[in-house]
């Protein structure tokens, strides 16, 4: 793994704390320009984090951090922030939609307020960062889209305990492997990732068994190792891929899966909708044959 993402200019979304700010961390170590593009600006003891404590962490790692609060769901605030990116940076070479919301809940007990919600940024909001940022990542060299999105598997087992999250995770699935599709030709790699396990962020004590949970998390380092790992893969070479974060590090000779552990004792706890197919890249590559 000795690709650099120096000088590359990040867009990241929710990346004032969790799996963002850990991609955000790695890009930084390698002199990256880092957008931390999130609507956290004030303290929150339940949700630590705003985009200023991040842009902070992104500069004392040797990043530079361009803080800039965006709410996915409005269209205006999406698009002059990209403008924001470029006219800082000279350009847009990546961009990691992470941000999420998230309501592990069945159909009977869903409110169409948060049903809207997980809707309006897990899908809408990828998809306006995804298009808006097109007119960057096309005069880009290796430019990259990531989508923090599961497998694409459509049986019904990855449904029934959460249809409504479920459906907006997996619309971001969907979303990857069309833009992989509209873009190969114009030099954009486009991938998901996922993680194997339950990664420990401030969402995981709010879950059922919550500190049981916590303990059998891994750290967000494994999930931005991996993200690092793609971003710099030529784009022709990695692209229409549902990659998951263990696999992929497996790939590449990693071994030493304890080290990204919270606690070493404690066998590691599957994530949601991670024991989905991992399918062999649906965009070939040059040198291979057509699935």
């Amino acid at each position: 793994m000795t690709g650099t993402l120096s000088g590359k200019t990040l867009f990241i979304t929710g990346a004032s704390r969790g799996i963002g700010l850990a991609i955000a961390l790695r890009a930084a170590r390698d002199g990256a320009n880092v957008v931390v593009a999130a609507r956290s600006i004030e303290h929150n003891p339940k949700l630590p984090g705003t985009i200023f404590t991040a842009a902070a962490e992104i500069e004392e790692a040797g990043g530079v951090a361009l803080p800039l609060r965006v709410d996915l769901r409005d269209e205006a605030q999406v698009r002059a922030a990209l403008a924001e990116t470029a006219k800082r940076f000279g350009g847009v070479d990546i961009v990691v939609n992470n941000a999420a919301s998230m309501a592990l809940a069945d159909t009977r007990h869903i409110d169409m307020a948060r049903f809207d919600l997980m809707h309006q940024v897990n899908v809408r909001g990828a998809f306006m960062a995804s298009k808006f940022a097109l007119p960057f990542l096309e005069r880009a060299p290796n430019a990259h889209i990531l989508m923090i999105a599961p497998p694409l598997d459509l049986r019904e087992k990855f449904f029934a305990a959460h249809t409504a999250f479920s459906m907006s995770k997996f619309g971001m699935s969907m979303m990857a492997l069309g833009l992989a599709a509209e873009l190969r030709a114009k030099g954009v790699a486009v991938n998901t990732l996922w993680p194997r396990t339950l990664i420990s962020t401030s969402g995981i004590p709010d879950l059922p068994e919550g500190q049981d949970n916590l303990r059998a998390s891994r750290r967000p380092d494994i999930m931005a190792d991996a993200a690092h790992l793609i971003l710099t893969q030529e784009e022709q070479s990695c692209t229409g891929r549902f990659l998951v974060d263990e696999l992929l590090l497996a790939e590449h000779g990693e071994t030493d899966f304890a080290r990204y552990a919270i606690d070493e004792e404690a066998a590691p706890a599957v994530g949601f909708l991670s024991t989905a197919r991992v399918p062999r890249p649906i965009i070939p590559s040059p040198v291979e044959e057509p699935v």
